[in-house]
């Protein structure tokens, strides 16, 4: 898992993730977890349009395959941005597999729209247009749920990931320090206890180039809701993580929630006051 403090061009970027892809195959690593917006972090929509192409032609995606391939590892590519059909751009994430072959994208269905006291509207829906989508895809370690940030607090769409078997949930970020400090760990413990799941949340930390400033500890937390590694809120780095796949089964078979759920109506009772 990589944490990164992404720039607003593409290729500092890239030069990050060749040395975190060949560091993570030296390690015997079956798989890197890159951060949202790992491709490119710019606020500058004018400067960032100059840049942005479609998902064929984006020089990220396109040096995550070429990584991959080279190296014999998976790469979950967090998520860069990358045009859409409005004029908006697409918050998008890809997994790769080791042959470098593209075999599943995601598109942020929930946009980052929040009013936090003290601080000016975020507005993502005014330079993103949403996904609409969930996905959810098989590999040879069993079904694996792809979501980018702000869908972290929509529990249902993990929930619908975990009814039909996931075992790993993505939640690559890029939070915000006020939000951060709040939430951040608690919902992922939270979105991986409910669900009997791994949780691997590669994110962005630290002062950016555009100006920004992200929360960091990036975090992979196990089915029981232990926190395996947090990679703390200063520095970018890499961590290597052990995932043992079969913690999923012995979990779910401790506490069968998704077994115990039941189908339920909803009464509204208006009380008379007094």
């Amino acid at each position: 898992m990589a944490q990164m403090t992404s720039t607003n061009r593409h290729a500092g970027n890239i030069a990050f993730v060749e040395e975190a892809a060949a560091h993570a195959a030296d390690q015997g690593c079956h798989l890197l977890a890159l951060p949202e917006a790992a491709g490119m972090m710019n606020k500058d929509r004018d400067d960032a349009r100059s840049q942005i192409t479609q998902e064929a032609d984006d020089p990220f995606v396109t040096a995550c395959k070429a990584l991959a391939a080279r190296h014999g590892i998976w790469i979950q590519t967090g998520s860069t941005p990358v045009a859409s059909g409005d004029g908006r751009f697409l918050n998008h994430g890809n997994l790769i597999d080791d042959t470098g072959a593209s075999v599943a994208q995601y598109d942020k269905i929930h946009l980052f729209d929040v009013f936090l006291e003290g601080r000016p509207p975020t507005g993502e829906s005014n330079r993103y247009a949403p996904g609409r989508e969930a996905v959810l895809v098989d590999t040879p370690w069993g079904p694996w749920g792809l979501t980018i940030c702000y869908d972290l607090r929509f529990p249902h769409l993990y929930r619908d990931f975990a009814k039909r078997g996931a075992t790993v949930m993505f939640i690559p970020s890029a939070f915000t320090v006020p939000t951060g400090d709040a939430h951040w760990e608690t919902l992922l413990r939270a979105r991986a206890i409910e669900n009997g799941a791994f949780v691997v949340a590669a994110a962005q930390v630290g002062l950016h180039d555009d100006g920004r400033k992200t929360w960091g500890h990036s975090m992979i937390v196990d089915p029981w809701g232990k926190v395996m590694v947090d990679m703390g809120g200063s520095e970018p780095g890499l961590a290597v993580v052990d995932l043992d796949l079969d913690q999923v089964t012995r979990t779910r078979d401790q506490i069968p929630s998704l077994r115990n759920e039941r189908d339920y109506t909803l009464r509204h009772v208006t009380a008379s006051g007094t």
